[in-house]
């Protein structure tokens, strides 16, 4: 049965369906960037405080600054911008449910004046984002705002047309001070460190180059509350809709897979009020660091560990390399020796608990998470996920052959060809750039680890951690992936 409002009542009993009618929802929140990670995270929340009746001035109008958005928007509004939660956990389907919490999707390039209007709606109280690490504009080495951008320059050229999200948000804020009306907050849900912070910098930089008075306005009148957020959501494949179908009687034309797990740790400060999020799950914090540090440390940090690695041998699903006997012992080494010595106590959570149920994370079979998601856009998950770990082992004295292990698996994953002669694409926006940095051995090292973008300056400055680097770059390509493994876990 095709997904629409018209069919809810007709779905199967495994099948959970919104307990309002989502016709008569209001907005109360712009999100930039709908996609799976969201539609199984915020929108997830909040459709389950919708069920409970509140939000319901609460919905979430979409939004799509990049051509690539066209398709979600035309697969959510086929049906009535519905779409399917498809929860697996090994053994079974854990839940199935109908979320209704988005109730319309604007495309900048379509109708950029309407998408303009909704942000300056007093209605609207919370503008959040997932527009990835690099999305931000932010040089990870320098810590400058990229105002060179072309869209950045288009935006300070031309205001009142803009393109990028931070011209939409200084625009939409510029006409609520005219208008006298109240600020929105600005509420990050990207995988960084202090993505509040990050969020803060990168608008207010581009405010200041546009409009000193506007960005003091900014500065005064909008917040940036910084989150941790956790849910593996794996892409959508053709056999995840067949599995919906099969099992459930479901035509969707974009539904989201995701894990049974669940977490959003988020600081309260909110200028213009929140829905209760609090009601179905979500932990408010007065500092969000610990948590952060946590997970971007050793779940972020421990997937790249593995990823790279695992495709170099021809895994091709996050699972199959919690299968590798020897991943796994690499993996968990790395969490417990390299990781857990530099986090601190993080209140409510019993780490050695956390790191387990992390490996029971990664090996469940039914998400199918595919390696090809965890490698993509390395350049800008280095800098977040591997560096600061990296740097504290190099500033502590301790050793770093594991570490130096993960950017050498990269470095030599950059070359688009498995231990199988299998090729692949590289799917990172600077995939040239760093791929014409390892076609030589010679001088690798320097080319690789001298991307300050990248690796910052304590790195490449590491002899000890420029030699393992080199010996385990060579020591994948002479003898693979398991032999090299054998080595630095000591067999």
């Amino acid at each position: 049965m095709k997904l629409d409002p018209r069919t809810l009542d007709q779905l199967p009993t495994t099948v959970a369906r919104p307990t309002y009618d989502p016709a008569q929802l209001r907005q109360g929140i712009v999100h930039i960037g709908v996609g799976g990670f969201h539609r199984a995270h915020q929108a997830a929340y909040t459709d389950a405080l919708m069920n409970l009746g509140e939000a319901h001035d609460w919905a979430i109008c979409g939004a799509g600054l990049r051509s690539e958005d066209r398709a979600m928007r035309d697969a959510l509004a086929s049906q009535g911008h519905l779409y399917t939660l498809f929860e697996l956990g090994d053994g079974a389907d854990t839940e199935v449910r109908v979320i209704g919490a988005i109730n319309g999707m604007l495309l900048a390039e379509d109708d950029a004046p309407a998408l303009l209007d909704t942000l300056a709606d007093p209605a609207i109280r919370i503008v959040s984002l997932t527009i990835t690490e690099g999305g931000y504009c932010i040089d990870d080495s320098t810590g400058e705002f990229l105002d060179q951008l072309p869209a950045i320059q288009h935006d300070l050229a031309s205001p009142e047309q803009p393109r990028s999200v931070f011209g939409f948000l200084c625009q939409a804020l510029r006409r609520r001070r005219e208008a006298g009306s109240a600020a929105f907050t600005v509420m990050s849900c990207d995988n960084l460190p202090h993505n509040g912070e990050v969020a803060r910098k990168a608008l207010l930089a581009f405010a200041r180059l546009l409009d000193a008075d506007l960005a003091e306005w900014i500065a005064r009148h909008v917040s940036f509350p910084n989150a941790m957020v956790d849910r593996i959501t794996p892409m959508t494949s053709a056999a995840h809709r067949e599995q919906l179908a099969e099992r459930h009687g479901i035509e969707d034309a974009w539904p989201v897979v995701c894990e049974p797990f669940l977490q959003w740790v988020l600081e309260d400060q909110f200028v213009s009020g929140r829905p209760a999020w609090e009601k179905v799950g979500v932990q408010f914090t007065d500092d969000v660091t610990p948590y952060e540090e946590m997970k971007i440390k050793l779940l972020n940090g421990s997937h790249l560990a593995l990823t790279y690695l695992g495709f170099l041998q021809g895994y091709r699903f996050v699972h199959e390399t919690l299968a590798d006997p020897l991943l796994r012992r690499y993996m968990r080494t790395f969490m417990d020796l390299d990781v857990t010595p530099q986090l601190a106590p993080v209140p409510g959570i019993e780490l050695a608990h956390y790191k387990e149920a992390l490996i029971e994370r990664f090996a469940n079979r039914a998400i199918a998470d595919q390696l090809e998601r965890v490698c993509s856009d390395g350049s800008s998950k280095f800098p977040k996920f591997i560096v600061p770990t990296a740097n504290r082992l190099i500033a502590d004295g301790r050793p770093l052959e594991r570490v130096a292990l993960v950017v050498a698996a990269w470095a030599l994953y950059l070359g688009g060809v498995d231990e199988q002669g299998n090729h692949y694409a590289i799917p990172d926006p600077r995939a040239a750039q760093c791929q014409a940095r390892v076609v030589q051995r010679d001088g690798l090292a320097a080319r690789v680890l001298g991307d300050e973008t990248l690796f910052g300056t304590a790195i490449p400055a590491s002899r000890e951690f420029v030699v393992a680097f080199e010996r385990l770059y060579d020591s994948l390509r002479e003898v693979g992936v398991s032999d090299t493994l054998r080595r630095v876990l000591g067999d």
